[in-house]
């Protein structure tokens, strides 16, 4: 399972957001952002859900919610979707 700090700053990275804005549009700063995406600090559910939320990721929230690798998540959607789902290239 790669660590959830990646994910985090690819979902940013690819919402167009830099770590500024993610920190004003999570209400905390900056540096928390930073360690959130160098697996110094994990979120909270309702931060996990909210950063979620700002980045348009769902299918992230649900592996979060139900303990499942986000990886897995990914594969099976894109397999359903057939290669929607594209930003996350693992």
């Amino acid at each position: 399972m790669q660590p959830l700090g990646e994910f985090y700053k690819r979902s940013r990275k690819l919402s167009g957001l830099s770590q500024e804005a993610m920190a004003e549009k999570m209400f905390m700063p900056r540096s928390t952002i930073s360690k959130v995406e160098n697996d110094k600090m994990e979120l909270k559910v309702s931060d996990a859900a909210r950063w979620c939320q700002v980045t348009n990721v769902p299918e992230f929230l649900a592996a979060i919610l139900c303990g499942v690798d986000v990886n897995t998540v990914v594969h099976t959607l894109t397999k359903l979707i057939g290669g929607f789902i594209t930003y996350i290239n693992f």
